[in-house]
């Protein structure tokens, strides 16, 4: 018997129904801070989030509230949206997930970015800026292992260790008492270049866990195998240093030269 039309109509929806669910849902999209998650206090912030090409609509959610903040793509291949605070305060910190509108269908959220402002924080009890210090010291060489010690005379719950332009999130460690000392080491270890740059560190208390201090006076660390002790080295064997010697000679006798032009 030949099929009818609405029998047809309806083979016709069944079919695109079950293609729009194995679909499924739209991979989960990634989320970022700029400059960085960490931000002063009355400063501007950029919160990006990025998902597959052709989305159409992009929902930024802060835990704890009911509002979303709604945004389109601006440009090609209409992948991410951009969501802008001019003038960050206490209650911008938190915990944000942002999905995107592609298809027929609302991404899953991605993964959490915690947005920690650094000012006074509550009650100025966060005035007070901590100390940073590297054990045995700032300048290390790849492989050995470093101690950045963060403290503070002031009660602190948890000291938090950012380094600049890192894509990860600052390291979080619970502070330790030390007769009326608080402090927290963060341990690196083995060091790779990865680790080298500027290090800041934070206090933070357990009621306000998303508001910071001020930071400390930044730390560079420097890893390098360039150390006094390779500089000096002299090759092995029995012509070694005479070899070394004519090289310093010609390198003399070149700048004369040049100097004399």
């Amino acid at each position: 018997m030949t099929p009818t039309l609405p029998a047809l109509l309806c083979l016709g929806l069944s079919v695109g129904l079950r293609t729009q669910v194995q679909a499924g849902t739209p991979s989960k999209p990634t989320i970022w801070a700029e400059p960085g998650s960490v931000v002063p206090r009355r400063s501007p912030v950029t919160i990006w989030c990025q998902g597959s090409p052709n989305a159409k609509s992009f929902s930024l959610n802060k835990e704890g509230t009911s509002a979303p903040w709604n945004a389109q793509p601006r440009l090609e291949p209409w992948d991410k949206a951009n969501f802008s605070i001019l003038n960050i305060e206490e209650q911008r910190a938190g915990r944000y997930h942002c999905s995107y509108f592609i298809g027929f269908n609302w991404s899953e959220p991605s993964d959490p970015l915690e947005l920690l402002v650094a000012g006074k924080g509550p009650a100025g009890l966060l005035r007070d800026r901590p100390s940073l210090s590297a054990r045995p010291g700032p300048s290390v060489a790849p492989g050995e292992n470093v101690t950045l010690l963060c403290q503070s005379g002031n009660r602190t719950d948890a000291f938090l260790l950012s380094q600049e332009g890192a894509a990860h999130r600052p390291l979080r460690l619970r502070a330790q008492d030390q007769g009326g000392r608080f402090q927290a080491e963060f341990s690196l270890s083995p060091v790779s270049s990865a680790h080298g740059g500027t290090y800041r560190c934070y206090r933070a208390l357990s009621t306000e866990p998303y508001l910071l201090s001020q930071p400390s006076e930044p730390l560079a660390l420097l890893v390098s195998d360039y150390t006094v002790q390779n500089l000096i080295r002299i090759p092995a064997g029995p012509h070694a240093l005479s070899d070394l010697l004519d090289d310093v000679s010609l390198i003399v006798q070149a700048c004369g030269l040049w100097c004399a032009q």
